[in-house]
């Protein structure tokens, strides 16, 4: 993610020790993403992520990183933790509570083609899967009211027509009710920039910092607005049956789950028009932190909203 807190090599020496994974080769930042500090550390044994958590306290990482313990016992390609010679996996470096992760084999698949995306909605079924014996829970911090929350903060900022279509997309999901569906952990964020792809095979799942508890529906549309979309906000529709395909050839949906379809995708796409508004026009700051186009969510939902072919066959 971006570089929030610097970290240079004569900070890092001392915390390595607390490691069994070498000496110190090269420390690099991670110029992407908007939420926490990433490095990539190269050692006499590897290359590793080290994580510094901006706002998660380290009382709250127990989820997210046995949860990827969890996963990565299970089979799923994540990028496992690495526990200190006190057998922690959470330590602390320059103030931040701190995360090392091996480095998954891929590279960010920019221009993902068919069999990347059908890959990739099968590995995240087997997620869904595999997640069902987890035991932790989190509610989703940036769920429906997060955003009613969001938008309202941003509004002002707004050309008119544009305040009027987010509120009255908040106003749509507020009006849903997604309890009947199949739920359970959710990566919530797996866009293309948080999947390495090895060729047309996954190589990780990446940052699970925004995972939580919610309807495995949400995670799927997430998933199928990044990966499926152009430049317009519209889907293609080759990646998008592929990656359904992927996905409903692992864990089908059921009936409830192909009604909510169409509104869920619209969901997904608000989540993120409304976190972009605020990185864009409230921004936090950071070394090297950027903010992402919001508009490009916006033409999503407004690509979505009366479409009749949504792909499922």
């Amino acid at each position: 993610m971006s570089v929030f807190t610097t970290v240079t090599p004569d900070d890092l020496a001392p915390f390595l020790k607390r490691y069994s994974i070498g000496q110190l080769v090269e420390l690099k930042g991670i110029a992407a993403g908007v939420t926490n500090t990433n490095y990539f550390v190269t050692t006499t044994h590897g290359r590793y992520v080290l994580t510094l958590f901006e706002t998660l306290q380290a009382e709250e990482l127990p989820f997210y990183v046995n949860l990827l313990a969890h996963l990565a016992h299970h089979g799923i390609a994540v990028a496992a933790p690495i526990a200190n010679l006190d057998d922690q996996y959470i330590d602390t470096l320059n103030g931040r509570p701190t995360l090392l992760v091996t480095c998954v084999s891929g590279g960010v698949a920019e221009t993902p083609n068919e069999a990347q995306c059908a890959q990739v909605g099968e590995m995240l079924a087997q997620m869904h899967l595999a997640s069902r014996s987890y035991g932790g829970y989190m509610k989703n911090p940036r769920g429906v009211q997060w955003w009613a929350d969001t938008a309202a903060a941003v509004d002002e900022f707004l050309a008119p027509a544009d305040a009027a279509l987010l509120r009255a997309e908040v106003a749509l999901q507020q009006s849903q009710d997604y309890r009947s569906l199949p739920a359970g952990v959710v990566h919530a964020d797996l866009f293309r920039d948080n999947v390495l792809m090895d060729g047309d095979r996954v190589g990780g799942f990446i940052d699970f910092y925004y995972a939580c508890n919610d309807a495995l529906l949400y995670d799927v549309a997430i998933a199928l607005n990044d990966w499926c979309a152009l430049a317009d906000g519209e889907i293609d529709p080759v990646r998008a049956r592929a990656l359904l395909r992927g996905y409903q050839g692992v864990r089908p949906f059921v009936a409830e789950e192909i009604a909510a379809w169409p509104v869920m995708l619209r969901g997904a796409a608000l989540r993120f028009w409304t976190s972009r508004l605020l990185d864009f026009y409230k921004p936090a700051a950071g070394e090297m932190t950027f903010a992402k186009d919001p508009t490009h969510f916006q033409r999503v939902i407004q690509q979505h909203t009366g479409r009749q072919d949504f792909w499922l066959n």
